[in-house]
């Protein structure tokens, strides 16, 4: 089946000689968009890619010189840009046949002709996400993953067949991906503005098992007092409140928010016809950790994900005292706590949920904005610790780091603001009693 689609002026300007453009890049062209991932099936590679970063400023790297594949990596600005180069297949059209799905096995010839043998503009009209065959899912797991995937962010509905397919797939599961190849899908899931769509998409596929075990355990936990959904549907509503509200919520933020729970199943216990948790926001943070690892996740998303997790049961502040000893705390995790926390109220409707209570809750969030605006940086210290270990007598150890940390917190508290007042408030002893607890 082919199809006129003349490229436009700006890409046949760059178009490799004798190159046909494939696959997702098609598919967005098509759909009226521009790609920001380019594959182009080229004579020769090597020298195409060579010819291409001169054109458009880029970077030439060899992803597999052995096979001939390169890539061009180009930055304009804030955008990045890659082109990937292989080499141009014998036949074409076998070459799409062994493609995931219809939409992507799609090929752009430069006199505007689309190559398309399995239907994919057929379904690109219909908004369907069609496999090629089963035989092409099973010979990349990651394919089934990428289902879910493409299907939330391309906003098509998965065809009948290829839902079935995967469905199967999952309860008989091939070997997994590696990590890097899930993480990256993951990631595209969790940064589209419907990521709470994906993840129950995922759920129903069976796929949540497979990669995000530990949230599938969630499923059917039951819980009452102000929750009305069970923990797998409440965390999944939580993402959906975090991303209405903050549209640009970062990643780790994203990540921490979808699994702030899931310390919940193996903390439950039943005392007196009443369930509780004890404790599972630091059982779930440290099983966050262990998750993101084993998707090689960078250590500092880790460490903030599992940070954030930890702290969202914090209580709220009741007064403006606590408010500004809860922002000295944890700045390092503001805003994003407080994003979390209110995500995590609102997707709780239950019963001990009231117009009461949510005042209240309100009410701190308001003693919190009003104390993060009023120290929106950590100020100065007044005294260096070489400062205060000459005034106190003090030799190098803990001590010396006690103090310091006692001093910065009253002054956030506003009970020292001068130097002369920190060598008073120090002389007198506060500290050595440690700062007040909340």
């Amino acid at each position: 089946m082919f199809q006129r689609a003349l490229p436009p002026a700006s890409l046949r300007s760059i178009w490799p000689e004798g190159g046909v453009l494939v696959g997702g890049a098609v598919r967005d062209l098509l759909r009226g968009n521009v790609p920001n991932d380019w594959d182009w099936a080229v004579p020769d590679p090597r020298r195409a890619a060579e010819t291409l970063a001169a054109t458009l400023g880029g970077a030439v790297f060899a992803l597999d010189e052995t096979r001939g594949y390169y890539r061009v990596s180009v930055l304009s600005g804030t955008e990045a840009q890659q082109h990937d180069l292989v080499p141009l297949p014998p036949r074409l059209d076998d070459d799409l046949l062994r493609r995931d799905f219809t939409v992507n096995a799609l090929a752009l010839h430069l006199n505007g002709a689309v190559s398309d043998p399995s239907g994919g503009q057929r379904d690109l009209k219909a908004r369907r996400l069609r496999m090629v065959s089963e035989a092409n899912l099973m010979a990349d797991p990651l394919r089934l993953l990428r289902a879910a995937r493409l299907s939330v962010t391309l906003g098509f509905g998965l065809e009948a067949q290829t839902r079935e397919a995967v469905i199967r797939l999952a309860r008989d599961p091939l070997p997994l991906p590696a990590p890097e190849r899930v993480r990256e899908e993951l990631h595209a899931l969790l940064l589209h503005p419907q990521a709470a769509r994906g993840v129950l998409l995922l759920d129903e596929l069976g796929l949540l098992p497979l990669y995000l075990p530990e949230l599938s355990d969630c499923r059917s936990v039951t819980q009452g007092g102000f929750h009305h959904l069970d923990v797998f549907r409440h965390s999944t509503e939580a993402l959906h409140q975090l991303l209405l509200r903050f549209p640009d919520a970062p990643l780790a933020l994203r990540w921490a928010t979808l699994l702030h729970d899931i310390g919940k199943p193996p903390t439950r216990e039943e005392l007196g016809g009443r369930v509780r948790y004890h404790g599972h926001e630091r059982v779930g943070a440290e099983l966050a950790r262990q998750r993101l690892e084993a998707l090689r996740e960078p250590h500092t998303l880790t460490a903030e994900v599992s940070a954030l997790i930890a702290a969202h049961m914090l209580p709220l502040p009741g007064n403006e005292r606590e408010a500004r000893r809860f922002v000295h705390r944890r700045r390092a995790l503001l805003p994003g706590l407080l994003a979390l926390m209110l995500a995590d109220r609102e997707a709780a409707r239950g019963p001990s949920s009231s117009d009461a209570s949510r005042l209240a809750y309100q009410q701190g969030f308001d003693r919190l904005l009003a104390a993060l605006e009023d120290q929106p940086a950590p100020e100065a210290p007044l005294l260096s610790g070489q400062e205060i270990m000459a005034f106190l007598g003090l030799s190098p150890g803990p001590r010396v780091g006690e103090a310091v940390r006692a001093l910065a917190e009253a002054r956030a508290l506003g009970d020292v603001q001068t130097a002369e007042e920190a060598r008073t408030w120090l002389l007198n002893g506060g500290w050595h009693s440690g700062a007040e607890q909340g």
